[in-house]
């Protein structure tokens, strides 16, 4: 079949697709092209700055290739399970992504399926990369297309002290005037009791009066001197229990965060939909998740309002798509964790931009340092606090090899 006749088949064939899954356009596209090309090759390279950054690669006998992230600190194991599942991947049609990532992970996960699902995560993004660059087409079309043509991102900034308005208003006034232009700033609580507080306990799950009172304060200090134009987001680590979640939510509701997230322990149980309906807080959870089903109870229970799902730790494009498509249905919103280098944050971006109930991404990319030129861009990446999503086939990105070989881990040579 000539390119010609490949054009004309598909623009016949999309031209009448009902609304189906989302991989039905990306299989008509992918058809006129399935066997041509085969994996030859899975390489890693691991980066290192204030985590570690695990790059995966996928070569291909067609001479194209295509890179991801898979999960990097902590990310033990994550680098050893790519390259076990190597063997079960040479040969294999590059574009039988879904069918090559299902078997792997079910016939082949063991007690160390966790590491195993962080590096076949990154493997099936580089496999979405090489589609793309074989189909011509991005990854978010790939993924059924594009419902947004730039993706909102936020960052981690925060006072030094809270309760020094002084400090506050100096936060305040950097966020706002910081040359990516973020609107969105995520960060914890500093527990600010004093030491005499005898409600006090490091490990009991339970925030005391006085803590709550502090951080309280504290974030209305953050909000009156940042304004109503940039969003707050309130960050735990799954250290709460049941009341002391529902005490924050409440602590912080004044300050209309966007979302709290991830208050309580992070395995689903009746706590989670008891503190949505008792919360004006919409509250967020999931970057733990290992596959769809972990979100299933969140999403069919109501245990939460935000799913925030890392794509480097729950199987990678497909999965996550899945995930997002049945919180729809639901009528919950989505967002993403997102710890990576800024090859994970334009994996991310393809993703979300695919994403009918998306909201905003984390990210450590935009500080316009080293991290922001492992890639090759023009201008910023991040442009008043979105990124725009790539146009390019694949991921659209490509390494900047002197950037990378600046910033290896202790040991690592370009692509090993």
């Amino acid at each position: 079949m000539t390119a010609h006749s490949r054009r004309r088949f598909l623009k016949t064939m999309l031209a009448g697709l009902p609304a189906a899954s989302f991989l039905t356009k990306y299989e008509l596209m992918a058809a006129p092209e399935k066997g041509r090309v085969r994996i030859r090759d899975v390489k890693t390279m691991i980066l290192q700055g204030p985590r570690t950054y695990t790059l995966v690669k996928v070569e291909t006998d067609s001479g194209l290739y295509g890179i991801a992230e898979a999960y990097g600190s902590p990310g033990a194991g994550v680098r050893e399970q790519v390259h076990h599942l190597k063997p079960l991947l040479i040969g294999q049609d590059a574009l039988e992504i879904d069918k090559i990532c299902s078997v792997v992970f079910e016939r082949h996960s063991d007690g160390s399926a966790h590491a195993m699902m962080r590096a076949l995560s990154g493997i099936e993004m580089a496999l979405w990369d090489v589609a793309g660059k074989i189909l011509g087409q991005p990854v978010a079309i790939l993924l059924g297309g594009r419902y947004r043509d730039k993706v909102r991102m936020y960052d981690h900034s925060n006072p030094r002290d809270w309760h020094d308005r002084a400090s506050v208003r100096d936060w305040a006034q950097e966020a706002k005037s910081h040359p990516s232009g973020f609107t969105g700033h995520k960060f914890g609580q500093k527990h600010t009791a004093p030491a005499s507080d005898p409600a006090r306990d490091a490990v009991n799950r339970v925030i005391s009066p006085a803590d709550l009172r502090n951080i309280r304060k504290g974030y209305e200090n953050c909000r009156e001197a940042i304004g109503w134009e940039h969003d707050i987001m309130v960050h735990c680590h799954w250290e709460y229990s049941f009341r002391s979640s529902v005490d924050l939510a409440q602590a912080v509701e004044p300050i209309k965060p966007l979302f709290l997230e991830d208050p309580m322990p992070t395995m689903y149980n009746e706590g989670w939909p008891k503190l949505v309906t008792m919360s004006n807080v919409p509250i967020c959870t999931g970057e733990n998740w290992m596959r769809r089903a972990e979100a299933a109870p969140f999403i069919v229970n109501n245990g939460c309002d935000v799913l925030n799902p890392d794509l480097r730790n729950s199987g990678g494009f497909i999965e996550n798509r899945k995930m997002a498509d049945m919180a729809d249905v639901y009528f919950l919103s989505m967002c993403n964790h997102n710890t990576g280098s800024v090859v994970n944050t334009m994996a991310t971006v393809q993703w979300a931009a695919a994403i009918r109930n998306y909201m905003v991404c984390e990210t450590v990319v935009g500080k316009q340092d080293w991290m922001d030129d492992v890639i090759l861009h023009d201008g910023p990446v991040v442009k008043n606090g979105f990124i725009e999503v790539p146009t390019k086939p694949g991921l659209g990105i490509e390494l900047n090899p002197d950037v990378v070989k600046a910033h290896l881990a202790a040991g690592e040579t370009w692509w090993g």
